[in-house]
């Protein structure tokens, strides 16, 4: 299936890359079909981008990137319908919102999206844990991961050069813990 994006362009996104989040993302529950994407322009966010609505893109973050404590816990309930045994078999993202200053960037960390890697089945859970908020200062945090990731790169030889190309990311090779690429600040 190609699609046209508002931020990316022209993709091209195959069956097993797209993603059913059949409840939508709070706020957007008319869009239940969606695909992740990396812009490959150097950062660790990638792109929940919708098929229904070209201009609909959030950007995604893992919260153990600049939290390392954190701990999605799901109900049974949750984890039936997401067809899990488990939280571990899956991938969970914060929802970021990134304005124009980007060192007052957020990430909602009280409504993770739970990724089913095997069913490419999602939904965007509200924990009942209190200490987690949903505007998350972390850039400080993910300041500090970063510069650690740069500093190994700096350390490792150079294998070639990386793609500037978006590339959309099949869900069976997300690992559980992701790392995509350093992002510039």
């Amino acid at each position: 299936m190609i699609i046209e994006t508002g931020r990316f362009g022209q993709i091209t996104v195959g069956d097993d890359e797209k993603v059913l989040i059949p409840q939508g993302i709070l706020g957007f529950p008319e869009y239940q079909r969606f695909c992740l994407v990396d812009p490959g322009d150097d950062t660790l966010i990638v792109w929940l981008q919708c098929l229904d609505n070209r201009e609909i893109a959030f950007p995604l973050l893992e919260p153990k990137i600049f939290r390392p404590d954190y701990a999605a816990r799901l109900s049974a309930a949750e984890l039936r319908e997401l067809k899990l045994e488990n939280v571990n078999q899956s991938a969970v993202f914060s929802v970021l919102t990134i304005p124009e200053d980007i060192t007052q960037m957020t990430a909602n960390l009280k409504a993770p999206l739970v990724i089913n890697l095997k069913e490419r089945l999602a939904k965007q859970v509200v924990l009942q844990e209190n200490e987690y908020s949903i505007k998350s200062e972390m850039f400080k945090e993910l300041r500090a991961h970063l510069v650690t990731i740069r500093s190994q790169k700096r350390t490792e030889s150079a294998s070639g050069d990386e793609s500037s190309q978006s590339s959309v990311i099949p869900i069976r090779n997300i690992p559980p813990s992701l790392t995509v690429k350093s992002l510039s600040i």
